[in-house]
């Protein structure tokens, strides 16, 4: 029986769209794998990366079989994940670009095994997330969700709000997040608390300290507003827990852009019931997605927005900055090369 030859779609800007097994047309200088991410399409991220290599091929699977076939032979591979059936067949991998800042839902362990060298998209959400962040605190600053329900209701009746300038944050992780949230607090006029796992490091904020005990809680003490955007670790898994909402004022806001598991939801439901805390701003939830009988839908100083504040339509062109800059070193370099946001192999 005759073998069909390979099929491709050849766009415009070079980019090699797979429509059939491609075993024939040799392996691609970066594969890019079919998942994309905040409902814009890969196309867009594989198109990117074409226009930044135009020395290179790139390639795109966009069906299960195509990323099979194609990571057979790929050295070099970028998406939003790589599972451990997709890692199996992946023989000669030396690179996997992870397409979002965290790396927690890949194989680590697997990979490390294979010795892949694996990077992350680390910086890339560091505007959008940093608007998103101020955005919130204004909106409790100024107090908009009662505008919104007086406005819903058509009540014109004066209310009171308050004033960011003078109050304090605090910033649990300065990464590029937190760097990029106190960069944008900056002109406000406020004191600014940084925490991260090694203080001696400083950092943008006023003040930096670590998770100890007594630090944290001192930190967590005068924030007006709790901003988390902080990595999902043993350390910071149920970090704002009962004992964390008790040494909260009650007038604090508290913003989470980091992962829903760092705060302790029941815990968060009774310092919301019991006027803990004056409100909470959640991107990210646990359980995610929030089942529609969940209790927090129900509160009028909870806002939630569906892990939304990682949108921006300059998400693929930055990515593709990064992923862009290490496929030129590995084409160059190799697996001696040094690779932009490396996180395997860890540093001893």
């Amino acid at each position: 029986m005759r073998r069909s030859e390979p099929t491709f779609f050849i766009a415009p800007d070079k980019t090699r769209y797979m429509t059939s097994k491609s075993d024939a047309a040799g392996s691609p200088d970066v594969l890019v794998l079919r998942k994309g991410t905040h409902g814009t399409p890969i196309e867009q991220y594989a198109d990117a990366l074409s226009e930044r290599l135009p020395d290179l091929t790139v390639e795109l699977a966009r069906t299960p079989a195509q990323e099979r076939e194609a990571i057979a032979d790929a050295s070099f591979a970028t998406g939003m994940t790589l599972d451990e059936d997709l890692l199996a067949v992946a023989e000669n991998l030396e690179v996997f670009a992870c397409a979002y800042a965290g790396t927690g839902h890949l194989p680590l362990d697997a990979l490390a095994d294979r010795s892949v060298a694996v990077t992350n998209a680390s910086g890339v959400h560091g505007p959008n997330i940093g608007e998103h962040v101020l955005g919130t605190i204004l909106y409790f600053t100024r107090r908009f969700h009662v505008a919104e329900r007086r406005q819903r209701s058509r009540q014109w009746r004066h209310y009171q709000a308050h004033e960011l300038k003078g109050s304090t944050v605090t910033i649990v992780g300065l990464g590029a997040i937190g760097q990029a949230v106190s960069a944008r607090l900056e002109p406000f006029g406020i004191e600014t608390i940084g925490v991260r796992y090694s203080p001696e490091k400083g950092g943008p904020t006023d003040e930096v300290v670590g998770f100890e005990a007594d630090a944290f809680h001192g930190a967590l003490a005068r924030a007006d507003y709790l901003v988390l955007a902080c990595p999902l670790t043993e350390t910071t898994r149920g970090l704002v827990d009962q004992a964390a909402f008790e040494t909260l004022d009650p007038d604090a806001v508290i913003v989470n852009v980091a992962r829903g598991p760092v705060v302790d939801t029941e815990a968060l439901l009774k310092a919301i019931r019991s006027s803990w805390i004056r409100g909470a701003a959640l991107d990210v939830t646990d359980p995610e997605p929030l089942p529609e009988d969940h209790p927090l839908w129900t509160f009028d100083n909870v806002q939630i927005t569906p892990h939304n504040a990682g949108h921006t339509p300059y998400y693929y062109d930055r990515l593709a900055d990064i992923v862009a800059e290490n496929a030129t070193r590995f084409t160059a370099d190799g697996p001696d090369a040094t690779l932009e946001n490396q996180v395997l192999p860890r540093d001893e």
